[in-house]
């Protein structure tokens, strides 16, 4: 059992306590004022006392493989070694910071964006096997492009070894770790999941084949970045729409399994999401979000984005399903991170719906009121929280005094409304967008709630 201001060590580095920021779509992009952004964006968290910082979603290849609009790349040495600035913020504060590594495989832009296709007539997207039925059937529908270039074996090789190589970029840069985008749909989940993955070579046709991308990109990184603490996520694919429009999708115990050989390959932590296998708001569950598709001033933008008004309300149609069928779940990776941590070793990472700091210390295993329930994870962290809150951990993490004083548990403003998130598809920044949060959040900045001693 451990408080949320305990320190924790990953992969021999000592992260100073137990709370951190969890990946999230920062849209700085890779030009002249990048740094300067993904400063502004994360060292208020390292400032207000959060131990980890995981800068989120970065591409390993140089085109394609983009998500979202404004993601930033690290293939090219002379840009990251300029994120040392970062890193060296980050240190400053006696902060952590660990770097995400992405590419997006069948969810990249090249397959959604309509203005993007046109602009790169010629990009393909990569794919692990030929898309499934399914996607397929919303190409010939006119929802999505595909025009996929099926990754050869030797095509594999050099993809993991993109990954080694801005690993080990990142490693000069200063970061103290890597974070590998491993669920969320990116090409990493593609491997895993039996809904992509029908290759009939080394990296396909039974469960530990299809493992077998991860175990070259640890080798890789291993080799260019040395011993850097890597965490990967861990898909389960349990919010997958039911059979027969799905039939194959990785359970929960297929994820228990993938934790147990990751350790056995050598990753230092993981952590265990509960994801779907197409892009919707199982990874961001919560309302519908009515304001951001309402903004007047970025309706030109969706248009852009989804290729016209109708497929612009098609999208947001299906929105407002999503949100129905993901509605809000506190802390809704919970039993899986239980399930994996009682079969590992090795740290497990807990995030998902954790609103609450009294839901933190249960989840961590702190006055839990079941002797006999087995603790959850080791470290918590939040996303889109942070967007409302970029000095989160000031209000969350307590001195000796305040320990003893308080009172009424500490709960984030963040309301999972998701107006943050939609406007991402246009490379806008990932801030709050709704007014009475920002409002909330003025009184307690003038009330002092945010410095730290």
């Amino acid at each position: 059992m451990a408080t949320l201001e305990e320190p924790l060590e990953i992969g021999g580095v000592e992260i100073p306590n137990r709370l951190y920021r969890a990946p999230l779509l920062e849209c700085a992009g890779n030009g002249p004022d990048a740094v300067e952004t993904l400063i502004e964006d994360l060292e208020p968290a390292a400032a207000s006392g959060v131990g980890l910082v995981c800068q989120g979603a970065t591409i390993v290849r140089g085109d394609g493989g983009c998500a979202a609009p404004g993601m930033t790349r690290v293939h090219d040495p002379d840009f990251v070694s300029r994120l040392s600035k970062l890193t060296d913020r980050i240190h400053d504060h006696g902060g952590r910071i660990f770097l995400q590594l992405e590419h997006g495989g069948l969810r990249s832009m090249e397959t959604w964006h309509a203005e993007y296709r046109r602009e790169h007539p010629d990009l393909e997207q990569l794919a692990v096997s030929e898309p499934p039925w399914q996607l397929r059937a919303l190409d010939r529908a006119g929802f999505l492009s595909y025009d996929p270039h099926v990754l050869t074996t030797e095509e594999v090789y050099e993809l993991a070894a993109d990954f080694g190589r801005a690993a080990g970029h990142a490693a000069d840069a200063g970061y103290d770790g890597i974070h590998l985008a491993g669920a969320n749909m990116g090409i990493v989940q593609q491997f895993l999941s039996p809904f992509y993955n029908r290759r009939d070579d080394q990296f396909g046709g039974s469960p530990e084949a299809r493992l077998r991308f991860l175990a070259v990109v640890h080798d890789e990184i291993r080799d260019r970045a040395g011993d850097v603490p890597l965490i990967t996520k861990v898909p389960a694919e349990t919010p997958a729409p039911p059979a027969p429009v799905v039939r194959q999708k990785l359970s929960l115990e297929d994820g228990v399994e993938i934790a147990r050989r990751l350790e056995r390959i050598g990753y230092d932590a993981v952590v265990p999401v509960r994801t779907s296998v197409v892009w919707d708001m199982s990874i961001t569950r919560g309302e519908y979000p009515d304001r951001a598709w309402e903004n007047e001033a970025l309706q030109e933008e969706y248009d852009a984005a989804f290729g016209g008004a109708l497929r612009k309300r098609l999208v947001s149609a299906a929105n407002r399903v999503q949100a129905l069928q993901y509605d809000f779940e506190p802390a809704w990776n919970e039993d899986f991170c239980r399930r994996v941590r009682e079969q590992v070793s090795i740290p497990v990472l807990a995030e998902g719906g954790i609103r609450e700091r009294e839901e933190m210390d249960r989840l961590l295993g702190k006055d839990s009121k079941r002797d006999d329930e087995p603790t959850a994870c080791d470290m918590v962290g939040m996303a889109r929280p942070f967007y409302a809150e970029p000095r989160l951990g000031a209000r969350l993490l307590e001195t000796e005094r305040e320990s003893r004083e308080r009172n009424e548990t500490a709960r984030v403003l963040c309301e999972s409304c998701n107006n943050c998130t939609v406007p991402q598809v246009t490379g806008a920044p990932g801030i709050c967008r709704t007014p009475a949060i920002l409002q909330r959040r003025g009184e307690l900045e003038r009330e002092g709630a945010y410095e730290r001693p």
